[in-house]
């Protein structure tokens, strides 16, 4: 999947900014676009020392080769350590953070004291920015205040709220959209995706969260058994789908978590939603009919209620919590929606 294809106006809108770069870019748009790919492919094209028409990496050169190993001396990747190594809970090991950790910004420092390699650019990348924790972002905050020469943050972020308004402001916005829906698929049909219609419009229109839900899918069939089970206007048995459920997360092995069976939820409350009013559905196709039908029966105040409720409990699964006492409480308030 070529991320360039698939953003062409994005990557000719940071190309138009590579006579004048600003200290800091901020890439924003919804998860699984593809930002931070744009972002490292970005970083690649400014450091090529013989970059291609298009000021794309040539892939040849030195510094490519340099990058491609992830030791650019001229290059820096800030990112939680979850995502470089897998977090072990057995043997007494300490779990990888899922923050970028002020030790980590601090660690810059030294980045900045060195000369430029052959007097070029140098370039850091954070993804995602609202991994930073608040020490960390208060120390990148006084780097982005009196910014060194010659060099280029590359933040990345999905949630940029969550990001200090002070950062931001510091920050040059470069907005990621979805690319176009024949484009998307034809993507998704290239990496080998079944129905790449039905996850594209699940995913939102990203094609990297298209491949992430239909791949995980296929784990214990969880998401066809979910909406099943809240497509039925009556017989829902929230103590024996919340046992289903943790029974395949747990075997899921941190492929399938409690985020996504809420996100999935909210999702098929936007689309009650949209049929309450009237409106085609946006993200269960396949389910239109057993939607608009549930849409008829329940009041549009109390689909309100309820949303306004999945969004406690999506900030509630970033906590440790029991799984199945919170699955069985998600679906029980799901329940009382039906029986109104």
């Amino acid at each position: 999947m070529n991320v360039i294809e698939l953003h062409a106006d994005t990557w000719a809108n940071l190309q138009s900014q590579r006579e004048r770069l600003p200290h800091a870019l901020l890439l924003v748009g919804q998860r699984g676009l593809g930002k931070f790919a744009l972002a490292q492919v970005f970083a690649n094209s400014l450091l090529c020392e013989q970059p291609l028409e298009g000021a794309f990496p040539c892939g040849r050169c030195l510094a490519c080769n340099w990058f491609e190993q992830g030791n650019h001396p001229d290059f820096r990747l800030l990112q939680p350590q979850v995502m470089v190594e897998e977090a072990e809970e057995e043997g007494g090991r300490k779990r990888a953070s899922q923050q970028i950790t002020i030790d980590q910004v601090r660690a810059l420092d030294d980045f900045f004291n060195v000369g430029a390699h052959r007097a070029g650019l140098k370039v850091i990348v954070v993804n995602p920015a609202d991994a930073l924790n608040r020490s960390a972002a208060n120390s990148l905050l006084k780097t982005l205040e009196e910014p060194a020469p010659s060099t280029l943050f590359l933040m990345v972020s999905s949630e940029p709220s969550r990001l200090l308004p002070t950062i931001r402001s510091r920050c040059q916005l470069v907005p990621v959209s979805t690319p176009l829906t024949v484009v998307a698929v034809a993507a998704l049909v290239s990496k080998g995706v079944e129905q790449p219609a039905r996850w594209l419009a699940l995913a939102g229109g990203s094609p990297g969260l298209a491949i992430e839900l239909a791949a995980a899918a296929g784990e214990g069939g969880w998401l066809d058994l979910l909406t099943r089970r809240l497509g039925a206007k009556d017989g829902l048995d929230p103590i024996s789908l919340a046992a289903e459920l943790e029974k395949v997360i747990k075997e899921s092995k941190g492929k399938l978590s409690l985020r996504s069976v809420v996100e999935a939820m909210q999702k098929w409350l936007v689309d009650l939603t949209l049929a309450s009013n009237g409106l085609p559905i946006r993200y269960f196709l396949s389910q239109q009919a057993t939607i608009s039908g549930l849409a008829d029966i329940i009041p549009p105040a109390c689909l309100v209620r309820f949303y306004r409720r999945l969004l406690t409990h999506r900030r509630e699964v970033e906590q440790p919590l029991n799984a199945r006492l919170f699955l069985e409480g998600l679906f029980m308030d799901y329940r009382r929606l039906l029986r109104h």
